[in-house]
């Protein structure tokens, strides 16, 4: 079984924020290269604290992906870290969060899922499973154009806020990320469209869908 549940930074076990961290570092320095600070193999920074929530994938105790949760009314990365990428940004007062770090590790997720989970895109339901069963009213993100045409293939109702350019000189995109019902249902449904899986655990919180209703 798949699990999907979210984890307030001051409950992380110290074995867990390792994994986590080891995860990040390699995804995010390793991988994508990336300007982030890495200590002892470790990535994380000054947004890893007590006001972050942390979305975890897991099957059979072992972290296959994971993202960041804060609340925009505290320091974040979209008006702290990538915040000079863009000529403005204005996010609006209200219920909303600010997602980063948001990584699938693809090896982990062959080797112990193979094929049977569209992982990314369970990741993005949780988003929003995990926003409707707590009250936001919404998502925003940065996103690298790679990750803007995932999202947008993901069937998600997305909305480019602001452009903008990295330190690389690569375009970025300041996008809005809507958790109402019908984004919700369209994602669920993408997801079971050959109706491998039960559909009304699809949409709760946490989330856990066990593996895939063999086909006949």
């Amino acid at each position: 079984m798949l699990e999907i549940f979210d984890v307030n930074h001051t409950l992380l076990s110290e074995t867990k924020s390792e994994e986590l961290f080891t995860l990040r570092k390699e995804t995010f320095k390793d991988r994508l290269n990336w300007a982030v600070q890495c200590t002892d193999g470790m990535e994380f920074d000054q947004y890893d604290n007590n006001n972050t929530t942390y979305l975890f994938g897991i099957k059979d105790n072992t972290v296959i992906c994971s993202l960041r949760f804060i609340e925009t009314k505290y320091p974040n990365m979209i008006t702290g870290t990538f915040f000079p990428y863009f000529k403005e940004i204005n996010i609006p007062e209200g219920n909303y969060l600010e997602s980063s770090r948001f990584f699938v590790d693809k090896s982990r997720a062959k080797d112990i899922l193979g094929n049977e989970y569209p992982i990314s895109s369970m990741l993005f339901l949780s988003m929003i499973n995990y926003s409707r069963d707590k009250g936001y009213d919404g998502i925003y993100t940065i996103v690298s154009h790679p990750m803007l045409t995932i999202l947008k293939r993901s069937g998600w109702g997305i909305r480019v806020v602001e452009q903008g350019l990295s330190e690389k000189e690569e375009r970025v995109y300041l996008v809005f990320l809507p958790v109402d019902d019908e984004n919700q249902e369209a994602l669920a449904r993408r997801i079971n469209r050959n109706g491998r899986f039960m559909s009304n655990a699809l949409k709760q919180w946490p989330l856990r869908v066990p593996a895939a209703i063999a086909q006949a």
